[in-house]
């Protein structure tokens, strides 16, 4: 019998990922705006506080309240772990794993504080030099996404988010500054991460005030529609400032299986499946899939299009699809669809939980990775992928087996995905470093290799101490994958 090939192809992608709004902290500084995400408050779920595992949804009133009195709350992702004056050893720690990529997002607010002023920032432009040159430095490739739930809050009250058209000429400004400006430093670009993230959170993943509307599902989808324009667009640009560029979408990847062999239960998952799959279909295949149109019928859900929009969305199509991949959901016939919820209200008995009553299903996403490239026949990134968990500190040492293990399993499915035959350009673990959580603005969810000594309140000395798995992950760099033990 022929051997299979399951090793991980030379020049493979090895490293971590982050977000701004989790780790730069220094929300005020060098002229940087307030962003949708400087306006999340912190909820304690130990002080009596409606907590469940997300705290991330800001209606009219709260940000009402947290524009007037922002002394009374905490914004954690205001602070973040000050990457922002620690990039330089935070990098270092980086490149000692032998990080190949590192996957980052520009904020906005950095660039154009308001979103809406005619020249960028020049301060917030400096800064993402030095990063990138800092990168280079190591021979670290960036990844960066463009907008990681990173949206001027003035573009919310102005516009209410992305359910307006207005953003998406600003967006396209934006990238094109960003394109120009970096087109020698970055090859590699996310538009918007996690698209789907509008059904789950519209103000996160669309900076808008679901309580100001009708229809929220509507909302949400029209932000979609108006994100995939605006995603097309930069697209376009990208390609005219630099062939070079590597440009993807991305989507939260969440495999869903039938609860029964009930022939219902298993529609209800082919359901949550389509779901899942409408924003890569619109952003690889460049339209909007038949399917949609009933689920948009049964729901009374009207998008609104300009002439030229569906031209636009077919014109411009994506380079490799990005995913996030955490979990896998069950679907059964008569309970609410899961397509639009992170976090599934019936669990799979054959699956172990993490401490957030997450699913942890490795074979999860050797399917997910079979299904995406057998769908699109476009090279894969799975650029998040990582346990949150509550870690310990024992005489200045982070032994964290847990995470070892679960970053082993689903590297292992990741080599049997190749054997399979799909093509990965690359693995970013998610936190790589301890970050802000961005479901519950905790700091005591962590996910990275790297501790960062800082309390959910923001106490702490920001001290970097290496765990366990930041030893094993610089081993399974080194071997391209075949050392995992």
């Amino acid at each position: 019998m022929t051997k299979l090939n399951m090793t991980f192809p030379e020049g493979f992608l090895w490293g971590g990922a982050t977000a701004a709004n989790q780790i730069e902290g220094a929300f005020d500084a060098d002229g940087k705006g307030l962003s949708s995400q400087d306006m999340v408050a912190y909820k304690d779920p130990y002080a009596g506080e409606k907590v469940d595992n997300f705290t991330f949804n800001v209606s009219s009133t709260e940000l009402e309240e947290y524009l007037k009195n922002p002394d009374k709350y905490k914004f954690p992702k205001r602070w973040g772990i000050d990457f922002y004056n620690n990039y330089k050893e935070d990098i270092a720690l980086f490149a000692e794993m032998g990080f190949k990529v590192f996957r980052m997002s520009i904020a906005w607010t950095r660039i154009y504080p308001t979103g809406m002023e005619d020249e960028p920032n020049e301060k917030g432009l400096e800064f993402y030099d030095r990063v990138f040159d800092e990168l280079a430095k190591y021979g670290i490739e960036p990844l960066v996404t463009l907008s990681h739930f990173e949206m001027p809050i003035t573009l919310t009250q102005k516009y209410n988010g992305w359910l307006s058209r207005e953003p998406i000429e600003l967006f396209v400004k934006y990238a094109k500054t960003v394109f120009e400006r970096y087109k020698d430093k970055v090859k590699y670009w996310i538009t918007f991460n996690e698209m789907n993230m509008n059904l789950n959170s519209p103000y996160t993943g669309g900076g808008i005030l679901a309580d100001t509307v009708d229809n929220v599902e509507e909302a949400a989808f029209q932000a979609n529609h108006h994100q995939f324009v605006a995603s097309a667009l930069a697209i376009k640009e990208g390609r005219k400032i630099s062939p070079d560029f590597q440009i993807g979408c991305m989507i939260n990847r969440i495999e869903t299986y039938a609860a029964t062999p009930d022939p219902l239960d298993q529609l209800q998952a082919l359901r949550a499946e389509q779901l899942n799959m409408f924003y890569p279909e619109v952003q690889a295949r460049g339209k909007y899939p038949s399917y949609m149109e009933r689920y948009f019928k049964e729901r009374n859900i009207n998008i609104k299009k300009l002439p030229g929009d569906d031209e636009i969305i077919g014109s411009h199509l994506v380079d490799f699809i990005a995913f996030s991949y955490y979990m896998t959901h069950m679907a059964k016939a008569g309970i609410s669809d899961t397509a639009g919820q992170f976090d599934s209200p019936i669990k799979n008995p054959h699956l172990e939980l993490t401490e957030w009553d997450w699913p942890i299903d490795a074979v999860g996403l050797r399917i997910s990775l079979n299904k995406l490239y057998d769908r699109y026949q476009l090279p894969l990134f799975l650029v998040e992928n990582g346990l949150g968990a509550h870690d310990k500190v024992e005489d200045g040492k982070i032994h964290d087996p847990y995470r070892i293990d679960y970053l082993r399993k689903h590297i292992k499915e990741m080599k049997e995905a190749i054997a399979d035959g799909v093509e990965i350009m690359g693995y970013t673990t998610w936190g790589c470093i301890d970050l802000i959580s961005c479901g519950t603005s905790q700091m005591s969810k962590r996910y990275g290799f790297i501790y960062v000594d800082q309390d959910d309140e923001g106490n702490g000395t920001g001290k970097r101490i290496r765990k366990d798995s930041f030893y094993w992950y610089k081993k399974v760099i080194e071997s391209n994958g075949e050392d995992l033990d």
